[in-house]
């Protein structure tokens, strides 16, 4: 068990990542030789407990839609470790990987994109559950669709009908519906509310609150926005270039950032009280590629308290307070 599993032990674990590697080989010429890599995630390591909603932040292409993907094995990690309820879920092959499969589940971002425009409502949120065969009769299936359709705030009457019908907002409670058919254990929502009104976005929110409540759901909850991120999590990791910067509760996190990235993303969220521009800490400079990342620490080149030891030792990620785990040479040990 990692480091912050054992910090925070006493309650149940549905998933725990531990060093979470994933590279992408860059290929080319005539004969596709690999001639180098996107390091997209970095040792990255945590654990999700039954009920919370874990949340990852950070700039596009940080890698935390990458890190989500990777631990439903949508897209299979380079290297780490991913454990479901305590099992390899990496080691899984066959019909022992389709059964785990179906405990976790992915809302996707775009509600537009990711529903099929020739499939109805119905058949759309049943389609897991038609895959995993788990309905022995058609009255059965329609009727556990309608029981996921109510809990999701859609009217029955929608059952028959396409998704070009409806608006964003309720084409991602469709999204969600599907997410849950198969009751599981573990949801990860990618961005499930950034292509949608703000208005909306909240409603959708308290949804998934809701959901979370009544079924005992894990969420893996993935996004840049910061505002919504304080309204829904328990517990948020903040990456940077595909590494794990700070990781803590959101009080914690929100009340007592340390890392110098994590008080720069804090310091956009938009507030009402006045604040001077010199009292912000304002990121200089352009995100590195992540095909040549910087030696050392990854945010070096453009935190303002870097040092020649950061361009040249990775930092390790240090518990500096109880369950509060930062990679900075700040506050090594």
């Amino acid at each position: 068990m990692s480091r912050m599993a054992q910090a925070i032990e006493d309650r149940e674990v549905v998933l725990e990542v531990n060093n979470l590697v994933k590279h992408f080989p860059i290929r080319g010429g005539l004969l596709k030789r690999e001639t180098g890599k996107v390091h997209a995630v970095e040792d990255v390591s945590f654990v999700v407990h039954r009920g919370e909603t874990f949340a990852i932040v950070g700039e596009s292409g940080c890698g935390k839609s990458t890190t989500g993907k990777c631990v439903l094995r949508l897209i299979e990690p380079t290297a780490g470790e991913v454990k479901l309820n305590g099992n390899d879920f990496l080691s899984l092959t066959g019909d022992a990987l389709t059964r785990e499969r179906r405990k976790m589940t992915l809302v996707f971002q775009d509600p537009y994109s990711s529903l099929n425009p020739r499939m109805t409502v119905a058949d759309i949120i049943a389609e897991p559950a038609d895959i995993a065969g788990i309905f022995a009769t058609r009255e059965e299936r329609d009727a556990h669709i309608e029981k996921v359709m109510e809990s999701v705030g859609l009217d029955l009457a929608f059952k028959n009908r396409y998704p070009h019908e409806f608006s964003g907002g309720q084409r991602q409670r469709i999204g969600i519906a599907r997410a849950i058919v198969l009751e599981p254990e573990l949801v990860v929502c990618d961005e499930p509310v950034s292509a949608l009104d703000v208005s909306v976005q909240a409603k959708v929110i308290n949804l998934l609150q809701r959901l979370q409540r009544e079924m005992g759901l894990a969420y893996i909850f993935i996004s840049h926005d910061l505002s919504v991120v304080k309204h829904i999590s328990d517990t948020v990791m903040v990456m940077y270039l595909g590494h794990q910067m700070e990781l803590a509760s959101k009080e914690e996190l929100f009340d007592n950032p340390l890392h110098p990235y994590t008080k720069a993303l804090l310091d956009v969220i938009p507030r009402i009280r006045s604040e001077r521009i010199q009292d912000k800490h304002v990121l200089q400079g352009d995100v590195p590629s992540p095909t040549h990342p910087p030696v050392g620490c990854v945010f070096h080149t453009r935190c303002p308290f870097a040092t020649d030891r950061c361009a040249s030792e990775v930092p390790a990620s240090h518990e500096v307070k109880p369950g509060h785990f930062c990679a900075c040479h700040l506050y090594d040990e």
